[in-house]
């Protein structure tokens, strides 16, 4: 069975990267509404295009699953159409936080990897930005699939519950939002606030002392 997960997660995060890389240089690889808040929280991208963006993503998600439905409809029903829903052997306080905990570590990742100083000091890493993301989904939903089926995307877990439109998924769904925009939220200050700050404070206490 850890195969098995393995190679289906090795798969998610595989088509994720790229999927990535020919998004991110028209619109900076926006794709999941909980990415998309982290980056409106540190300021990197303005209100209306967050809206815009998560609405787009939002769409997006329900004509994908839609098409999934219609071409795959055997598989689709017997996986119960991919709708997140909380593993009955878990609590609903342990799928909330296995939402937060891993959007936490994806928007993490996605701030370290785009940070702009990195970028203008190493050339190499806006073109390697999208395999840590990659790495991330990977890891996360190797620990999350077996307690929430991993959401950390808000509008992929909307676009399976309407188009599956069962009870259970709408009754969890909420989880598959304050969750990843809980975890965002954390990430992005984190990230601004303490690591950041931190390695700025390093940097001028460098400086000084070398100019001492």
């Amino acid at each position: 069975m850890i195969f098995v997960l393995v190679y289906c997660t090795a798969g998610i995060s595989g088509t994720l990267t790229h999927s990535f890389l020919p998004l991110a240089s028209l619109y900076r690889g926006h794709i999941n509404p909980a990415v998309t808040f982290g980056l409106f929280l540190a300021r990197k991208v303005s209100l209306i295009r967050a809206v815009t963006y998560m609405v787009a993503q939002c769409l997006g998600a329900i004509c994908g699953v839609a098409l999934v439905k219609a071409f795959q409809e055997s598989y689709y029903t017997r996986y119960g159409g991919g709708a997140n829903t909380i593993n009955p052997a878990y609590s609903t306080g342990t799928g909330l936080g296995a939402e937060i905990i891993g959007t936490f570590v994806l928007v993490y990742t996605v701030f370290s990897a785009t940070d702009p100083k990195r970028n203008a000091r190493d050339s190499h890493v806006p073109v390697l930005a999208p395999l840590p993301i990659g790495f991330a989904v990977f890891i996360v939903h190797l620990a999350t699939i077996p307690i929430t089926g991993t959401g950390i995307n808000p509008a992929r877990s909307f676009g399976a519950a309407v188009i599956f439109n069962e009870e259970k998924p709408w009754d969890d769904h909420w989880i598959f939002w304050v969750g990843p925009f809980v975890g965002a939220a954390a990430a992005a200050f984190f990230y601004q606030k303490v690591m950041r700050a931190g390695t700025n404070n390093a940097f001028w206490s460098f400086s000084n002392k070398g100019g001492s």
